[in-house]
């Protein structure tokens, strides 16, 4: 199984017009992904790789049944078309897009809010690679090919040491259910946990891997949320031993302000709940083999 997309969700793609949406819709297609609809307003009627083009979601949403999208929007119109998103009824909204403004991402957290527990939607990104569930479908800008259909559960704030842990599990013969980027803002749309939840409740997933960075609690909470709720083994690395206190590196959000945001705090927090943590990027396969094999 796989959690969040499969062959046969209905994903419309916004700003499937555009160069960034147009080459990684036709990426997305390719892979056999079920991309039902684009959405760019005043290009209603139009097609791109022979997928019909709507001037607003809710018309997409209407025509073709679309539960699911991806925006390629840029970031002074992001929140718009993400609030557009929800308000039209779709239950996933996975935003590419990098340099959303914090305050509009604190405007798409509190429209949500909205929304009753059970139909809230769920958001992954901003500032992220997507979400690949191998061999059935793609909602994000990965390189494919580098994923193998399998039981390991993928988790990361980083994209590219997300493409390193899949490359390295597939060298090994091991694959991935699913693999989630969350982005590496400071405000994003879901967290660790809300994943976990997902992946301990898929009976085709065996362990979990999950690629954390400095800056922010989301890795201590799911830390602790792991050792009292989570009945599979977890592998946990943190990036950025080196990275020198109030210096931003990278992502927006990786940047040491408070106690307990360092990878070293965060690395010993996931030892002490009982996670396994990987020494270093270049041991993500072979920590995630070790456990499943003594599971």
């Amino acid at each position: 199984m796989s959690i969040l997309i499969d062959e046969k969700t209905p994903i419309l793609v916004q700003g499937i017009t555009g160069d960034k949406g147009s080459f990684h819709a036709k990426e997305m297609i390719d892979y056999g992904t079920n991309v039902v609809a684009g959405v760019t307003p005043g290009k209603g009627g139009k097609t791109v790789h022979g997928v019909p083009i709507f001037d607003t979601v809710r018309e997409a949403v209407k025509q073709t049944g679309a539960t699911t999208s991806i925006t390629f929007v840029a970031p002074p119109f992001a929140a718009d078309a993400i609030m557009e998103a929800a308000d039209a009824g779709i239950h996933l909204i996975c935003s590419i897009t990098d340099g959303i403004p914090a305050q509009d991402m604190m405007r798409v957290k509190r429209y949500f809010l909205r929304y009753p527990r059970e139909r809230r939607p769920m958001m992954v990104g901003p500032n992220c690679a997507g979400i690949i569930s191998p061999g059935k479908a793609m909602l994000g800008i990965m390189p494919g090919h580098i994923y193998k259909q399998g039981n390991v559960g993928l988790i990361s704030r980083s994209g590219t040491l997300g493409y390193e842990a899949a490359s390295q599990l597939k060298e090994l013969g091991l694959g991935i259910s699913t693999s989630v980027g969350i982005g590496g803002d400071p405000i994003n749309g879901s967290s660790f946990l809300d994943h976990l939840v997902l992946f301990d409740q898929d009976p085709e997933t065996e362990a979990v891997l999950i690629i954390g960075e400095i800056g922010g609690p989301q890795e201590a909470e799911a830390a602790a949320w792991i050792k009292e709720n989570f009945s599979k083994p977890v592998v946990g690395f943190v990036a950025g031993l080196t990275a020198p206190k109030g210096r931003r590196m990278g992502h927006a959000g990786a940047i040491i302000s408070a106690t307990g945001d360092s990878a070293a705090e965060k690395t010993e927090i996931m030892k002490s709940y009982g996670l396994t943590v990987a020494p270093s990027p270049a041991e993500f396969g072979s920590a995630v083999a070790a456990v499943l094999k003594r599971a």
